[in-house]
């Protein structure tokens, strides 16, 4: 058992001064109490889940963006494919090490491993890229729920290419079989989209997989991301993407759906009724140029949300919230979308830990007892937090910092971030470097 205590700490009721975390063996809340130091932070915060992660896609970042023509998701979908086939388990491990690190550092304390980078390079089948994600979350410190992804068809009718073959298996029980070798690791399920997953398949695939995991493991899936997608579905389906979803599959709480960022209202009450939850990556949605979410309806209604970093292009736990609220107030022409009379972050930073907790399945995303002791430190001096006593630290943050404003991040009661920094970063950054270099000029 060991403690932190803490000058303010976010609890779901709100700021409350001089804190003590009790914290079990398990890395558990067992009990918060009154405190009187001495302090192993000023302000902290409940760490953000990151709820959907292409890890090896950190690797593009910077490259790609010169203009050839009409540039979309389309035609990045094709550098992104050239990046995956190239990748081999060792550069799997230092890539996901690497973008972990910079999770951590940025305020996200668990990941939702978005995984299809499956097979081997030469085509070996096994379970060994899903264990070099696993082995580099372990040794970066951040909490990882493993996503492995069923991903069977090029698109809509269409069998998947060459470019997708380390994605794909064409047999489910092939995929199952991946499943049972990872069983050790807790894994969710996700299905990559219906135009890689034939709908009519989804649920026969869910009750198979759920009889191998259990009946409430974590389901995600991207849907609705492109207008072209939408358009495609309608012509395969007669459907939306997400009214045929809603169609073949009983979404539950258990359901994370992956961006949404082209859904009729009548789809997004439908979703926020079946207590699913909304992840949305609006940094990856504004690099992708997918477009905003419209979400003030679901939103305002109560619906669960969550973030992710998705292509992992930038990571930074602030911005992606800050940008959750932005594109709102873009989309509304309006201020304050997601604000309460308290302010902006404090229900921000709290809809998105719930929503993470939804989208994990874990016990993540709020200081009480029964949660995760992950945590986000703020300490004075900050450039973004001049000027403001603590119990505005996490508005200042949200709308004028960013992860470099962080001190501290502690995950399972374990401080893995000291003063803005994750203590592997400069061992790990020409070993990264080096990597990325060779994928990407081979």
């Amino acid at each position: 058992m060991s403690r932190l205590q803490f000058r303010y700490l976010l609890t779901p009721g709100g700021w409350a001064r001089d804190q003590a975390v009790v914290i079990d063996g398990e890395g558990r809340i067992e009990a918060i109490e009154d405190a009187a130091g001495p302090w192993d932070g000023t302000l902290a915060v409940p760490g953000v889940p990151n709820a959907h992660s292409h890890v090896f896609q950190r690797a593009l970042a910077g490259r790609g963006e010169s203009r050839h023509g009409e540039d979309s998701f389309w035609s990045w979908r094709e550098a992104m494919y050239a990046l995956a086939a190239r990748i081999d388990t060792e550069d799997l491990y230092v890539i996901a090490r690497q973008a972990y690190g910079e999770m951590l550092a940025s305020g996200f304390t668990s990941v939702a491993e978005f995984h299809y980078l499956h097979h081997a390079v030469d085509g070996a089948r096994g379970p060994e890229q899903a264990e070099a994600i696993v082995t580099a979350a372990r040794d970066s410190g951040i909490r990882l729920r493993l996503l492995p992804v069923l991903y069977q068809k090029g698109g809509f009718g269409r069998p998947a290419g060459a470019a997708q073959a380390r994605f794909v298996h064409e047999r489910k029980e092939d995929f199952l079989r991946l499943l049972d070798q990872l069983k050790g690791h807790a894994p969710g399920l996700a299905f990559h989209s219906l135009r890689a997953v034939a709908p009519d398949t989804l649920a026969e695939t869910l009750a198979d997989v759920r009889s191998l995991l259990g009946g409430d493991i974590p389901v995600h899936i991207h849907i609705a991301e492109q207008q072209r997608e939408v358009e495609d579905c309608m012509e395969a389906t007669g459907h939306s993407p997400i009214d045929a979803l809603l169609d073949v599959v009983d979404v539950d709480e258990h359901w994370s759906l992956i961006h949404a960022t082209h859904p009729r209202g009548y789809e997004l009450r439908a979703v926020r009724d079946r207590g699913a939850t909304i992840v949305v990556c609006p940094l990856t949605e504004a690099y992708l140029g997918d477009g905003l979410f419209p979400g003030r309806d679901y939103l305002a209604g109560g619906g669960n949300v969550a973030v992710g970093s998705d292509s992992n292009a930038r990571i930074d736990a602030v911005e992606e919230l800050r940008w959750l609220e932005y594109g709102q107030r873009l989309n509304d022409q309006a201020r304050a979308r997601l604000a309460d009379p308290s302010g902006l972050a404090v229900p921000l930073w709290q809809r998105a830990g719930a929503g993470g907790a939804h989208a994990l399945g874990l016990p993540i995303g709020k200081a009480a007892p029964g949660a995760m002791a992950d945590f986000v430190v703020l300490e004075p001096g900050k450039p973004a937090l001049l000027g403001n006593e603590p119990e505005q630290w996490l508005d200042a943050l949200v709308v004028a910092g960013s992860g470099a404003d962080i001190a501290g991040v502690y995950v399972g009661g374990r401080r893995w971030v000291e003063n803005g920094r994750w203590p592997q970063d400069s061992e790990f950054a020409d070993r990264y470097d080096a990597v990325v270099k060779k994928i990407l000029e081979s």
